[in-house]
Parts: structure tokens; C-alpha cells; sequence
């Protein structure tokens, strides 16, 4: 602890050596109307050397400022003077010391104002000074060395306090040094406020006001209270094993030089562990308060620190005060494993929908094909037929026939390759069979329905179709429900021209566009078009979904 207390010291004894830096600008103000005298920042006028020669200049100009005395603004003995300053005056300006082996030059600036309207000063150009309460206050009225009379003596001094005369009472507040100064003995709050001092100043034979204002600010000197601890207060925290941790005490009181420190086990800190390290504190804060602090630094924390209580103590009179912190592991972050399992589900899922959304068509088929042995024995629906066709019988003067398409690749592929069972008008009805009752039979006893689209009707015989489509609708929609399959042979721009029952089902269900031409690529079950027809169909148990079944070479279409 000896040490702890030697250290601090020394801190405290280095202190008062350090010394302010030299301005770099200094600023100077006056009110208009006033000689001002501004001297050089660079060195002090009695110590300039025999061999130095200081010089004036208006900032700018390369012609040294006037020594005549009867000169508004000239210099002498070393200063700059303006007798008296104007507003045009406002500026830098620079003096230059020079010697046989050095030469130095600084910028001041001069700012001429005029009073605040009604008052004798100026808000903005006081000298700032600050008292505290309940002390003896001094308000020193600056820079009047300069100003004295032919016989050297300083002119008297009067004072006023926000522009009026007679404050002072001769006992509280009384005037010192020669008049240049005010002493106020127990400072109050009431005695803030803006101070003016006012001399005459006699220079060839004119007379002119020299006036400053200083404005007094009195800091209240708080309660002296009893030291407490800031931090810790008997709390716990949560430190990674091997982590690195700095752990502060820190004290609030008015009294400096007090000094917490760390121990555990009733061990010094250092002492109890060579790796730990201490490092002490003191600082000062508003209304006269300090804060004394020690930071207790591990640079890896280990097993056993989880084990014991480092307390901080402070002695105050003859008292120890203390308290402590623990260290323990932290807990898991089981929200974390939540969270992240919870966003591993949601993409997941979303993987899973998205990667259906694009297979959907190629899994239920794959389905279809893979399980259909372990489906066991259908129940019969009383169906015949897995699909009935409805399509436009074109006329023999058109060049684009949907009968090739219904008559010859639809059967090869849903019949030959899938092994479904079709009942195609002009293919499996009889001749002289009334078309209303052979339609009306065969859609009861089909499973789907489907319709081949074309966009063009003129090529079509639509009175031939049109009460065999009316009642397929009938009863697909609403006596059957009996599930209905649009082709496109050709792309439909507008269904305006169709039956509503048709834009009805295109609406809710979509179509299917053919895509393909007459080659046997085109007729393979494999091909997208065909997945697409075929995952509406129903499921067959004796379906070949190979598409390895082609028609034969020799194929030709009508």
C-alpha cells in the first residue's frame, strides 16, 4: 500500500511544473472611442535583448507602423498604440523581433466594438472571472499598467456594476490594489453580474475614457459529503473463461487524495497474482467534487478467479468501507441456438416450397410410378374411360389440322406410351350413333375431360362441336365435377370469342400450350408438355412414364 501512496504523490507534486503554451493569436478588444496599447506576445518588453529591434505592421503591409508620437496609431516603447482606436481599425496585425541571429514574428488581432444599446459595455467583449461561494472574491480590472500620467502615476479608478456606481459598501465589498482591483469577502450568488472599471487617460494634452468589463461568475462550493462508492455495489458479472476484463472501483467524494484499492483474500491484488495489474486514478468534477477510481486489469481470466470476491476497499476517518464483485461464467445463449435454428427451419421450408414449386410436376409423377406396387388394389369408380376428348373437326381446305394432334399423338402418347384409356368422337364412336347420346354416355363414364383449343375458328366446324361442348361443361362442372384439361395447340391471345365456361376453367385451372411439332421428339411421354398432361391425369397402376416408347419411324401424319 506504501508504494500505491508514493506514486500518487508523485503525481501530484508534477503538477504545478508544467507551464501553458505561448499563444500562437492573441486577440485583443477595445471599445471605440478608447487608446488601447497591444504588446508582443513573442518575449517581455524589460527582458529584450540590446541586440533585438521589434517592429509593427499592419498584417499585410511590408511598411512598419509609425513611431511618431502625435500619430493616431504609432508604436512606443515597444507597443503598439491607438489613441484612439475607430472601428476601421478591427484586424491583424503582426510584430516582428529581430536580432543578429534570430528573428521571430506573431499575429495579434485587434477587435473595436461598440456598447450593447443602453448599457456601458458590451456582452460580448468582457473578461470572464470566477469566484466560489462563500470565499474571498478578487475582481482585478486588467491590462491599465500601460495607461499612466506625466508624472507616472495610474489615474483614478471608478467602478460600476451593471452601469451603475455606488455598490461598494466599504466593508463587504471593498476596493484593493490601488483601485485596480475589487475585494469581495463571502462571496454570494447575488454578486454575479458585469463589473465595469473606468479611468481618464491624458495623453498631448486630450483626455479619453480607458474602460473594461469583467463579467463575475460564482460557482456555489457544494455540501461536503460523506465518500460512497460509484461502482461495484455488491453485483456479480459474467466473464468468458480467458477472456480479458478490467474491473473499476470508483469513489464520488469532496475530499481529494482519497484512495481506493483491490484486494482478495485479504491480499493486495498484485500480491494474491503476479499477472494482475493496478492502476490508480483521481479526477475532478463539478462543484468542487473528485472522483477517486483504481482499475484492476486480468489479462486472462482463469478458473480460479470464478472462486473468489475481489473487494474494493476506502478508508474514510476510521472507517474501511467496501464492496465487491464476482465473476461467474455466463450463462448459455440459448435464445442465440433459437434463433438460429428457428431461421435454419424458415429456410429450410422455403428451400423446400420453392424446390416443389419447380419439381412438383416431376415428383408426383415420380410418385405415381415408384409407389403405385405398394398402393394395393384400386376400389373401382365404375369408369371406363381415364379421359374423354373433345377437339374442333377442321375442314378439309385448312392447312393446320388438330386432327393429327387428337387422333394420332395424342393417342400414341397417353395410350401406346402411358397406358391410359381415351375415347376420341370420330375414332371410337360408331357410325349412325346420335352424337348427344353417345357424348352424353361417354363423358359419365370418363375421368377427365379433355378440351383441345385452337385460336382460329374459322377452319372449324363449330356447329358440329358446339351442343357436344355444352354438355361436356354440363357435366364436368356441374353434375359430374368431373376434373377438365385445356390444350392449346397455338397460343390463345383472346378468349373473348370462347364459351364462359371455358374462360371459367382457364381462369381457375390455366391451360396447357403445346409447344412441339410432329417429329417423334415430340410425342416422347418424357417431354415437359407431356408431364404436364399427364400430372393431370389420373394415376394408373400400369402406367409406363419411361417415355422410351416412340412411334415408329415410318410415322407419318395425315
Amino acid at each position: 500500500m506504501t508504494s500505491k501512496f508514493l506514486l500518487i504523490g508523485l503525481h501530484i507534486l508534477l503538477i504545478p511544473l508544467s507551464s501553458t503554451e505561448e499563444c500562437v493569436i492573441c486577440d485583443y478588444f477595445v471599445l471605440v472611442g478608447e487608446p488601447i496599447a497591444i504588446s508582443c506576445p513573442i518575449i517581455t518588453l524589460p527582458l529584450l535583448h540590446s541586440d533585438s529591434n521589434l517592429t509593427w505592421y499592419k498584417n499585410g503591409s511590408a511598411t512598419p507602423v509609425t513611431t511618431e508620437r502625435d500619430a493616431r496609431i504609432h508604436q512606443r516603447e515597444g507597443l503598439l498604440w491607438f489613441v484612439p482606436a475607430t472601428l476601421e481599425d478591427s484586424g491583424p496585425y503582426e510584430c516582428d523581433v529581430r536580432s543578429l541571429n534570430h528573428s521571430n514574428r506573431k499575429r495579434i488581432n485587434l477587435s473595436v466594438f461598440k456598447n450593447d444599446n443602453g448599457l456601458c459595455f458590451n456582452g460580448k467583449m468582457t473578461f470572464e472571472q470566477k469566484v466560489m461561494s462563500t470565499n474571498t472574491g478578487k475582481i482585478i480590472c486588467p491590462d491599465l499598467e500601460h495607461f499612466k500620467d506625466e508624472d507616472n502615476n495610474q489615474p483614478e479608478v471608478h467602478w460600476y456594476k451593471e452601469c451603475k456606481p455606488g455598490f461598494l459598501d466599504g466593508k463587504r465589498l471593498t476596493l484593493a490594489e490601488g483601485e485596480h482591483a475589487v475585494l469581495i469577502h463571502n462571496v454570494t450568488v447575488q454578486d454575479r453580474g458585469n463589473y465595469t472599471c473606468r479611468m481618464i487617460y491624458t495623453y498631448m494634452g486630450k483626455q479619453y475614457n480607458v474602460s473594461r468589463t469583467m463579467s463575475l461568475e460564482v460557482k456555489e462550493r457544494p455540501l461536503q459529503t460523506r465518500p460512497e462508492f460509484i461502482y461495484p455495489k455488491n453485483n456479480t458479472i459474467e466473464v468468458e473463461l480467458g477472456s480479458h476484463i478490467i474491473m473499476e472501483c470508483n469513489v464520488s467524494s469532496g475530499i481529494n487524495g482519497l484512495i481506493p484499492f483491490w484486494q482478495v483474500n485479504d491480499e493486495d491484488v498484485d500480491s494474491f497474482d503476479s499477472t494482475y495489474r493496478e492502476q490508480f486514478y483521481e479526477e475532478g468534477m463539478p462543484h468542487g467534487l473528485s472522483v477517486s477510481g483504481t482499475k484492476f486489469n486480468i489479462s486472462k481470466v482463469k478458473v480460479k478467479d470464478y472462486t473468489h470476491k475481489f473487494f474494493c476497499h476506502f478508508i474514510y476517518g476510521s472507517q474501511q468501507f467496501t464492496a465487491y464483485i464476482k465473476l461467474e461464467r455466463p450463462a448459455q445463449n440459448i435464445q442465440g441456438y433459437l434463433i438460429g435454428g428457428g431461421v435454419s427451419l424458415a429456410f429450410l421450408v422455403f428451400f423446400t416450397v420453392f424446390i416443389y414449386k419447380i419439381l412438383k410436376i416431376d415428383i408426383v409423377l415420380w410418385y405415381r410410378d415408384s409407389c403405385h406396387l405398394f398402393l394395393g388394389k384400386k376400389v373401382s369408380d365404375g369408369k371406363i374411360y381415364d379421359a374423354y376428348v373433345l377437339y374442333p373437326r377442321n375442314r378439309e381446305n385448312c392447312l393446320y389440322s388438330s386432327n393429327i394432334f387428337a387422333l394420332k399423338i395424342l393417342p400414341e402418347v397417353l395410350e401406346r406410351q402411358c397406358g391410359y384409356n381415351l375415347f376420341i368422337f370420330g375414332r371410337d364412336d360408331l357410325p349412325g350413333e346420335a352424337v348427344i347420346s353417345v357424348a352424353d354416355e361417354k363423358i359419365r363414364q370418363s375421368r377427365r375431360v379433355i378440351i383441345i383449343l385452337v385460336p382460329e375458328a374459322s377452319c372449324y366446324s363449330i356447329l358440329e362441336d358446339v351442343s357436344e361442348k355444352q354438355l361436356a361443361m354440363y357435366n364436368a362442372l356441374i353434375q359430374d365435377g368431373i376434373k377438365v384439361i385445356l390444350i392449346e395447340l397455338e397460343k390463345i391471345q383472346d378468349y373473348a370469342t370462347m364459351p364462359e365456361s371455358i374462360k371459367y376453367i382457364k381462369q381457375k385451372h390455366g391451360s396447357i400450350r403445346w409447344k412441339g411439332d410432329f417429329s417423334e421428339r415430340s410425342h416422347s411421354a418424357s417431354t415437359r408438355f407431356w408431364k404436364k398432361v399427364r400430372y393431370h391425369m389420373p394415376s394408373r397402376k400400369n402406367g409406363s412414364s419411361s417415355g422410351l416408347h416412340l412411334l415408329p419411324k415410318d410415322f407419318h401424319s395425315p
